[in-house]
């Protein structure tokens, strides 16, 4: 997703720095024009606004908080955005730490997975201070359509635990509905006809139940990614004292698929704990 997202600045006409730990992936932004730089904390030291998503929130604490980081190596000024999901408890240190450099800080989850960062066409979910929000806002333009400003730091990833948490349910429910449709004898495709244009329209129903159908489980969002996403936010949960029983029983679910062998997989791979694809 970063390095789609990166192209869009690039295509844009912004200098652009950046730096992954395989420079392999960086190869055609490289091509195209971008900087290397060799370390998180040169990207701090050189640049006005510094865009980061990693994997998990042990990777956004090492590209942030140890000694080569975002933030020892941070300018006065410079606006730091993650993009990474992660904990809105991590954003709020993040943004304080920033703001002790003489900085700022946003934290700027995304859904709209691999599609939605090569067409620009990103859901982004920001917290942070307003008016660095709209200072920057030209730039989350181009890479997303729906832009929302959330509320102070740490909201931006508290809503995308909303999101993850709809997403949770809505994906026990699409497999059960086509194991349902599997087993009655209906064709699954034939279901989705009807199913899809009414009530029970859902982005997983639509662009995922066609891909169970085919036995299509490539990533396009990992599950390893997915359970670390519900992990976060049944922690946040639990500490708020609020029970989510259906987004504990999509993190067990996954948590099973993934001590199958399967973390590699994208979520429509919890179809193959229904039975759901092509008959053998």
């Amino acid at each position: 997703m970063g390095k789609s997202m990166a192209g869009h600045l690039l295509k844009a006409g912004h200098r652009l720095h950046v730096y992954t730990r395989t420079k392999e992936k960086a190869r055609d932004l490289l091509t195209d024009g971008a900087v290397w730089e060799d370390a998180p904390g040169s990207l701090a030291a050189r640049c006005d606004l510094v865009i980061t998503i990693v994997g998990m929130p042990s990777d956004v604490e090492q590209v942030y908080f140890e000694e080569g980081g975002l933030l020892a190596n941070l300018r006065k000024g410079t606006v730091l955005i993650d993009m990474t999901t992660s904990s809105p408890e991590l954003a709020g240190r993040i943004a304080d730490a920033a703001k002790k450099k003489g900085g700022a800080a946003l934290d700027a989850p995304v859904s709209g997975g691999d599609k939605g960062a090569r067409e620009a066409g990103l859901s982004i979910m920001v917290g942070g201070d307003r008016h660095v929000y709209d200072e920057v806002l030209p730039v989350f333009k181009l890479m997303g359509r729906n832009i929302v400003y959330q509320g102070p730091a740490g909201s931006g990833q508290s809503c995308k635990m909303c999101n993850q948490v709809v997403i949770a349910s809505t994906m026990l429910g699409v497999c059960e509905a086509m194991a349902y449709a599997k087993k009655s004898g209906l064709d699954p495709h034939t279901v989705l006809e009807s199913i899809s244009a009414g009530a029970a329209g859902s982005w997983a129903l639509s662009n995922l139940a066609p891909r169970m159908i085919e036995g299509d489980f490539d990533p396009g969002f990992y599950v390893k990614h997915f359970i670390k996403d519900m992990g976060i936010a049944s922690e946040s949960a639990e500490k708020m004292d609020l029970d989510l029983p259906g987004l504990a029983l999509s993190l067990k679910s996954y948590r099973e698929l993934a001590a199958k062998g399967d973390g590699d997989l994208g979520t429509q791979a919890l179809a193959k704990m229904y039975g759901v694809g092509p008959s053998k």
